[in-house]
């Protein structure tokens, strides 16, 4: 009995060893295992950020880099906005040999700062019309120093718009080239100068002149009517405040759908069996706020023209909130003391 007793603990003190080294056993496999399995994924992570790194510097031609990745990316950035800034240098550069001048001053204690224009004015004229620039050169726009002088002191750009000609280079272009080197008071257009196109033309003036000066207003002048500055300048001050207003000789009309009408207008049944046009500027002169050149501007390829330009822009400002301003003072037809303009 006590043999078998003994034999017994024996027995049972010898399994416990054997227990424990099994025990050990697994748990130096699961150990062993976790850690391969760790230390591959943190290898997979590296080889994924070399990749990257590798592929960035690839594409951004920096070659072996110690820069992060959000580092590389705000290089990729600058970059465009370097060519963005080398772009806008060389229109500035075309514009100012165009004769365009900047929109800076120096203040008073010697800082940069900017001052908008009051207003910018487009003379619409055309080939042939030389003898009608130089009266108006001489009579009230000026011209060298003294046109120089009209911009600085009363903030009022003055310059004729025209476009190519159809031949282009040819000895009307040349003209005009030649007329403007000696003057330097043209808004050449790329668009071809035709009497079936004044419409387009006007619009595009209105898109050259936001994207040439900031002004309070942007106006229109036909190159046979006569314009006091100081008057004109009185009339637009007055209306500071109004942000969005279509200022001018305001009238309507009948519409004439006869093709050998003098006034035909080929859109005649747009405008309704009543025939009649909606209240717009006379086309001799009519001025617009800078927030509605900047409409003209952005909407350029969706806006209508018509066959006759005042139409036109009035047009372009049915449906929006605007303040149609009706002066009498714009009416060139008659000339009264204040007056802005006289037709000749």
């Amino acid at each position: 009995m006590r043999s078998r007793g003994s034999s017994n603990r024996l027995s049972n003190s010898g399994g416990s060893p054997f227990r424990s080294r099994i025990s050990a056993l697994l748990l130096a496999m699961f150990a062993t295992m976790a850690t391969a399995y760790v230390a591959g994924r943190m290898w997979q992570e590296a080889e994924s950020r070399v990749y990257l790194i590798k592929e960035l510097d690839r594409r951004t031609g920096q070659g072996h880099s110690s820069v992060s990745v959000s580092e590389t990316l705000k290089i990729v950035t600058c970059k465009e906005q370097l060519k963005k800034l080398s772009a806008i240098q060389m229109d500035l550069a075309a514009a100012k040999q165009e004769g365009y001048v900047s929109k800076e001053h120096l203040g008073n204690d010697g800082t940069r700062s900017k001052k908008r224009l009051l207003g910018v004015i487009g003379i619409i004229t055309t080939f042939g019309r030389k003898k009608n620039r130089d009266a108006i050169r001489k009579a009230w726009m000026q011209s060298g120093a003294a046109l120089r002088k009209l911009e600085e002191e009363k903030g009022i750009v003055v310059r004729f718009v025209i476009g190519r000609s159809a031949n282009r280079g040819d000895s009307l272009d040349r003209e005009i080239n030649d007329e403007h080197s000696q003057t330097n008071d043209f808004i050449i257009l790329d668009d071809v100068e035709a009497p079936e196109e004044r419409s387009k033309k006007i619009k595009l003036f209105f898109v050259r002149a936001v994207e040439s000066w900031d002004a309070e207003f942007y106006v229109k002048v036909n190159d046979d009517v006569y314009v006091n500055i100081d008057a004109l300048g009185a009339k637009l001050s007055a209306h500071l405040d109004t942000p969005r207003i279509y200022l001018g000789c305001m009238k309507s009309g009948e519409v004439f759908s006869d093709p050998t009408h003098k006034w035909h207008e080929p859109d005649w049944w747009k405008f309704g069996d009543g025939k009649s046009y909606f209240r717009h500027a006379s086309g001799e002169i009519f001025a617009i706020s800078r927030a509605l050149a900047q409409f003209i501007s952005i909407n350029k390829s969706l806006l209508q023209v018509y066959a006759h330009d005042d139409v036109s822009a009035g047009s372009w400002f049915i449906g929006l909130d605007v303040q149609h301003v009706h002066e009498g003072k714009f009416c060139c037809n008659t000339w009264s003391t204040g007056s802005v303009c006289a037709a000749v």
